[in-house]
C-alpha cells in the first residue's frame, strides 16, 4: 500500500506511520493551552520526533464537540510560524538513529487558504476533518502534490454530538469516503494522495465509534490507507466508565495495536513512544519474516 505526499513516498503494507498531535489552540479537549505559543510548539514536536513520529500533525483550530470556528487570520497566525520555524530546522529534529528518514509536517485544517499557507510554508499533507468536501480544498491539493487525509464528521465540531445517528454507519461512511475518493479523482488528484479517516468520536456515539473500529477494513476504499485517530477520546472513558483523561491513555495505545491488526495504516496520537512500541510489536508478529 503506497502513499504519497509532496516530497515523500510511503509504503504501509509492513510499516504503518504514527501522527504526533501539536494543537496550536486554547481549547483543544485534552491539551489547550499547552503549546501556544511557538517555542512551546516547537519543542513539544521535537519531543514527539525523539519518540519515533513520522509526522507532526499541527493544528491552530480546536475541533473538539462544542468548539466555536477560529478566524481564517487568527488560525495562520498560531500555525504558520510553528510550521515555518519546524523547517528550519528539520535536520536538528530528524528522528533517532532507526528510523527510515526525517519526519513530514500535517496541516490540520479545514480551511484552504491555511492548508495552501502551510504547504507553501513546507508542510506535506493536509488533514481535512471536513473531508475534503470543499472544492478548494481539493484543488489545493491537486495544485500542491500534497498528501491529503479525509475525515468523515457528520455536523460540525459545534453541534456533531447532539444526537448524531445513522441506519448502518459502516455502510454510510464508506459510502461517504466513495464519493470523496471519486470527486477528488474528477478533479485530477493523484489517487496516491489520499488517505481516509472514518471520524472517530466526530458526530458518533460510542457505539458507532466501535462499530467502526471494529470494521476499519470494511471502510476502506481504492486500496487507500485508513487513518485512525483514537487518541484521548471521551468514549475511550465511556468504554472504561472513567472520566479522567489520563486514563485514557493506554487504551489509546491498546487501540492502535489492534487498529494496526484489522487495516488501518496511519495512527494519529498524543503520547507517541507507547504507541510506536505497540506499532512495532504488532508488525513484529503480523510479519514475522520482517524480523531480523
Amino acid at each position: 500500500m503506497i502513499w504519497q505526499t509532496k516530497t515523500r513516498t510511503f509504503d504501509l503494507a509492513h510499516r504503518a506511520l504514527i501522527m504526533g498531535v501539536v494543537n496550536v489552540t486554547t481549547d483543544s479537549f485534552s491539551d489547550g493551552g499547552q503549546f501556544y505559543d511557538v517555542e512551546a510548539a516547537c519543542a513539544h514536536a521535537r519531543r514527539l520526533l525523539e519518540d519515533g513520529a513520522d509526522i507532526i500533525d499541527i493544528g491552530g483550530e480546536s475541533t473538539r464537540p462544542g468548539a466555536e470556528p477560529v478566524s481564517e487570520a487568527e488560525e495562520l497566525r498560531r500555525v504558520l510560524p510553528v510550521v515555518e520555524r519546524l523547517v528550519e530546522t528539520q535536520n536538528e529534529i530528524a528522528p533517532p538513529c532507526g528510523s527510515r528518514n526525517s519526519a513530514i509536517i500535517s496541516i490540520d485544517t479545514m480551511k484552504p487558504a491555511v492548508a495552501e499557507a502551510a504547504l507553501v510554508a513546507g508542510a506535506d499533507v493536509v488533514n481535512d476533518v471536513s473531508g475534503l468536501r470543499d472544492p478548494a480544498m481539493r484543488e489545493v491539493v491537486r495544485a500542491s502534490g500534497a498528501g491529503a487525509i479525509a475525515m468523515h464528521m457528520q455536523g460540525t465540531p459545534r453541534d456533531m454530538q447532539h444526537a448524531p445517528h445513522y441506519d448502518d454507519v459502516t455502510a454510510e461512511i464508506r459510502e461517504f469516503f466513495r464519493q470523496t475518493f471519486e470527486a477528488c479523482l474528477q478533479c485530477g488528484i493523484d489517487p496516491m494522495r489520499l488517505a481516509f479517516d472514518p471520524g472517530i468520536g466526530f458526530g458518533k456515539t460510542l457505539a458507532h465509534n466501535l462499530v467502526l473500529i471494529r470494521n476499519l477494513a470494511a471502510v476502506q476504499v481504492g486500496g487507500r490507507p485508513v487513518v485512525l485517530g483514537v487518541s484521548r477520546k471521551s468514549f475511550i472513558g465511556k468504554a472504561l466508565g472513567t472520566d479522567a483523561v489520563g486514563d485514557r491513555a493506554w487504551p489509546t495505545v491498546a487501540l492502535t495495536s489492534y487498529g494496526r491488526a484489522h487495516g488501518a495504516s496511519v495512527f494519529r496520537v498524543h503520547e507517541v513512544l507507547p504507541n510506536v512500541h505497540a506499532l512495532r510489536m504488532t508488525e513484529a508478529i503480523l510479519e514475522p519474516e520482517g524480523v531480523a
